[in-house]
């Protein structure tokens, strides 16, 4: 009984898996042939029967390269197929609408918005190098007290650093005194002025004569308030004038250091807003500006330094903290996609547009700014253009096998492989032989510039305007210029017999 159990399951799977894949091969020709079959008319004779005028033949594998005649590519082991006449350029590759969903295409609308980007970086937190006092004394003399401070002690400003002996105010200021005491008033400026000399404030001086007391030793104070960041005087030493005894760094404000990749150098500049976050106060928000963008860039991790400034009224911001940091570039309203929509191939940025009853163009765009999942549009599209955002990429590749046309972002149309932005053109003469749609046939005299000898061969149109009042049988004069696809006319005109 289990036997029969056990065959029977496995008969079932069998069958299950079976019709699945038979499922899926159906259904995956049905789509091809439904998405392929509409745009180029298959490969069979019947697609040539429904093309009333055939522009050219081509083959699907090789699209660029174009033929007058039917027959078996010279490339593939496969007969060539009709471009017809009514399958213009502006109508894009169509695709069944019941299609556009199984294969979950969605599109969006080009939209005007603000375009936000944000580059967080990270950043240390640094004394204000422009903040620096030196402490240097008046006089030389002894070291008599240092007042216990220490390197990186925070002091204010008027604080004592250190008191300094100088024996020479001595006699100094016993023979200011006793001029005061002849009352010579000359005699006492000359004095004063000596004195000064020497080093000594017009306080100790005024001091000395009212006290008439002899003092010879000062005390040197901060000359702005800050952090001790070097300490070289100690009790005993001796000191000369103008020696560097400490260097006092301000805090306040306090620099904020980051380091910006190099790709992203042109989003910041001086002057520009920042927002920082510290670890230490992880509910707070920093605000700041940057002060300066250093002139060099890391070597190692190629990054560039800008330097900003935030405030730290009450000192809890501390030199060497670390923060992340967010730099905020300049707003404006642009025109913005999703940027999933652009396709990038490198040389050039297209998207794909979607036209009436379910026909989608490929439009190429010119690119500016990208944050939070939209690019901004410079130029190329019109607001409430609806774009492609996903299953671009099939449609893309439909329209290069198909041959169809881009729109460029002038709003021309130009042909689909990627080509220098200025080709060189060509000036012929000939004869019209057909004129249809977006294409014309010319009986050529040769292009010796190109080695062409005198042939019938088609040519694309870059404006279907150019042929207005032309008729077959008028001989013309033209340019044209070489693409992948084959080559464009860009200017025709009509000649005396």
């Amino acid at each position: 009984m289990s036997d029969a159990v056990n065959s029977s399951g496995l008969s079932k799977r069998t069958y299950a898996i079976i019709a699945a894949v038979a499922l899926v091969s159906l259904g995956a020709g049905y789509a091809l042939s439904l998405v392929v079959g509409d745009s180029e008319g298959g490969m069979s004779g019947s697609a040539e029967a429904e093309c009333e005028d055939v522009l050219y033949w081509y083959d699907p594998m090789v699209p660029g390269q174009r033929f007058d005649e039917p027959g078996k590519s010279p490339f593939m082991d496969m007969m060539l197929v009709p471009k017809c006449a009514g399958e213009a350029a502006e109508a894009g590759v169509q695709i069944d609408p019941g299609l556009v969903q199984n294969f979950g295409i969605r599109t969006s609308a080009a939209e005007f918005g603000v375009l936000e980007p944000e580059i967080t970086v990270t950043g240390v937190l640094a004394y204000n190098s422009r903040n620096v006092a030196i402490v240097q004394p008046r006089a030389g003399g002894y070291v008599q007290r240092t007042y216990g401070l220490a390197q990186d002690d925070v002091v204010g400003r008027g604080a004592p650093i250190v008191d300094i002996l100088v024996p020479d105010w001595g006699g100094a200021q016993r023979e200011y005194l006793a001029v005061l005491d002849t009352g010579d008033q000359t005699l006492g400026d000359a004095m004063r002025q000596r004195m000064r000399l020497l080093g000594m404030t017009n306080a100790m001086i005024a001091s000395v004569e009212r006290t008439r007391r002899v003092q010879n030793t000062f005390t040197v104070t901060a000359p702005a308030g800050g952090a001790v960041t070097m300490l070289g005087v100690r009790p005993g030493m001796t000191v000369m004038e103008g020696q560097t005894l400490a260097e006092i760094t301000g805090f306040s404000p306090i620099w904020l250091e980051a380091s910006v990749p190099e790709t992203q150098a042109a989003s910041v500049r001086q002057g520009q807003s920042i927002s920082a976050a510290l670890a230490a106060f992880p509910d707070e928000r920093f605000a700041g500006r940057i002060v300066a963008i250093l002139p060099s860039a890391d070597a190692a991790s190629r990054t560039i330094t800008v330097r900003a400034e935030l405030s730290n009224p009450r000192g809890r911001l501390k030199p060497g903290m670390f923060a992340q940091v967010s730099l905020s570039p300049d707003t404006r309203r642009a025109l913005l996609v999703p940027s999933e929509a652009v396709i990038r191939t490198g040389r050039r940025n297209l998207v794909m547009l979607k036209q009436d009853e379910g026909a989608f163009l490929p439009a190429e765009v010119e690119i500016g700014r990208e944050a939070n999942g939209r690019t901004e549009i410079l130029k190329g599209l019109a607001e409430g253009e609806q774009v492609v955002t996903s299953g671009q990429f099939l449609i893309d590749s439909e329209a290069s096998l198909a041959g169809i046309d881009i729109r460029s972002i002038d709003g021309t149309m130009s042909m689909a492989a990627d080509g220098p932005a200025k080709m060189k053109t060509y000036t012929a003469t000939g004869s019209v032989t057909k004129i249809a749609g977006a294409s014309i046939t010319l009986n050529h005299a040769p292009v010796p510039e190109l080695e062409w000898p005198s042939m019938v061969m088609p040519f694309a149109l870059a404006d279907a305007s150019l042929v207005e009042g032309l008729e077959p049988g008028d001989d013309v004069q033209f340019t044209f210029s070489q693409h992948d696809t084959g080559p464009r006319i860009e200017s025709i005109r009509k000649v005396d017999q």
